[in-house]
């Protein structure tokens, strides 16, 4: 399953934290004080034992914690090696307010998620 994505603001960043594959880069549950941006690598997104989502290089998750300040919904975990740009609220709001394109690729990202939980409950 793939996003709506590439983001390409964060192609050439620096500020990148790497996780090696099978790391867990967060839990169901967790406080979420960041979203990311997978600069390369995948990651996937899960519930108990069903994954959710694979995420890739120039695609995004963890946002919805950002938007309702609420617990993890899911965990993540790098299927591979991963470089991730970690974006924290405040970020997330400087980019939401100077960059259209960046707030409309989150909403994408929203929008298809919520496609396809509606496709998995229909079927």
């Amino acid at each position: 399953m793939s996003q709506a994505g590439p983001i390409n603001l964060f192609r050439n960043s620096d500020d990148f934290k790497s996780f090696p594959a099978g790391s867990v880069i967060f839990k169901e549950g967790d406080a979420g004080d960041f979203m990311y941006v997978v600069k390369e690598g995948s990651v996937a997104l899960t519930l108990g034992d069903t994954v959710l989502e694979t995420v890739e290089s120039g695609n995004l998750f963890g946002e919805m914690a950002l938007i309702d300040n609420e617990k993890r919904s899911a965990t993540a975990t790098a299927k591979t090696e991963c470089k991730l740009v970690p974006i924290d609220a405040k970020k997330f709001r400087f980019l939401v307010q100077q960059t259209p394109y960046f707030a409309q690729q989150v909403f994408r990202v929203l929008a298809q998620r919520l496609r396809n939980m509606n496709k998995q409950l229909k079927s």
